[in-house]
């Protein structure tokens, strides 16, 4: 079941080996995995998802980057 949250700060995620990409500041979903968290969110006519290690996910959490809503 997914949960929502706010980007608050500068959160970043990266494909693949490539660049670090910003999440803009606003709503978002997450799921809960054991080893990551699912992040998903909507900017205009664009959705962005991502799959975040743990250890960044409570990163992003901890520096209150990300504020969990839900």
């Amino acid at each position: 079941m997914s949960r929502n949250a706010r980007i608050t700060g500068q959160v970043e995620y990266r494909e693949g080996d490539g660049p670090a990409l910003a999440i803009r500041p606003g709503p978002v979903q997450y799921d809960e995995g054991d080893d990551d968290v699912t992040l998903s969110w909507h900017d205009g006519d664009y959705r962005g998802s991502t799959a975040m290690p743990r250890a960044d996910w409570q990163r992003f959490v901890e520096s209150r980057d990300i504020e969990l809503l839900d």
